[in-house]
């Protein structure tokens, strides 16, 4: 099932500030960040450790609150948000896709996409069966994630993120854990999910092998960002 753009926004980031601590100890983790992620489009974001990436992902997500500016999700400012409803805005409009895969070790590929559907309370738009062949892995859904190999425990995860029909993905370094020809794949298959079913996604990474796959790529650096 292919998401219509024309229904959907993306995110936008306003001159977005994230400090920590105070005077001579503060910390800016963001200065003055504008984004702007259309729904259908891959942003990778590269930089040094320590630039801020994980920040944007944090403050993009919902997870951390900015200092200041506005962070837009599906239409909706997240920095008005609060308690119980930044939480369900979360779980229904963000989707994240972890280094590892971060998948539950009991649970089997199908389970763990099902997983969301009972704590959203909903069925998922696209069922998990055709989630899990979109990305290729049809073929294991009984299998749980010691038996699967960590590009195929990264290809559940990014169906598992697409389950709740997310407005906003967000990836954090899908790459680090896989060798260079997984990694293609799989920043591949983010991109063609991204554009299949029209999610604004943000992908931070450090392997500039893989950027051919995305959109736009951008450069964060001191927690400014700009283009490459």
């Amino acid at each position: 099932m292919t998401a219509s753009t024309t229904t959907r926004t993306g995110l936008a980031l306003s001159d977005v500030t994230l400090t920590f601590g105070d005077g001579d100890s503060q910390v800016v983790a963001l200065d003055h960040v504008d984004l702007t992620v259309t729904p259908g489009e891959i942003v990778a974001v590269v930089g040094p450790s320590g630039a801020g990436k994980s920040s944007l992902l944090a403050v993009a997500g919902g997870l951390t609150r900015p200092t200041s500016g506005s962070v837009v999700v599906g239409g909706s400012d997240l920095t008005e948000l609060s308690g119980a409803a930044l939480a369900r805005f979360r779980r229904d409009n963000v989707g994240f896709v972890f280094q590892s895969g971060n998948l539950v070790p009991a649970l089997t590929a199908i389970d763990q996409l099902r997983l969301v559907e009972k704590i959203t309370g909903r069925r998922a738009a696209t069922p998990p069966e055709k989630l899990l062949a979109a990305v290729g892995m049809a073929d294991h859904a009984k299998r749980r994630p010691g038996r699967l190999s960590g590009g195929e425990r990264q290809r559940v995860g990014i169906a598992r993120a697409l389950v709740a029909s997310p407005s906003v993905l967000l990836v954090d370094e899908p790459t680090a854990a896989l060798d260079r020809r997984r990694s293609h794949e799989i920043v591949e298959l983010l991109a063609r999910q991204t554009h299949e079913f029209g999610v604004a996604t943000v992908m931070v990474t450090h392997d500039h092998d893989v950027l051919e796959h995305c959109d736009r790529v951008l450069e964060m650096v001191d927690g400014r960002l700009g283009a490459v």
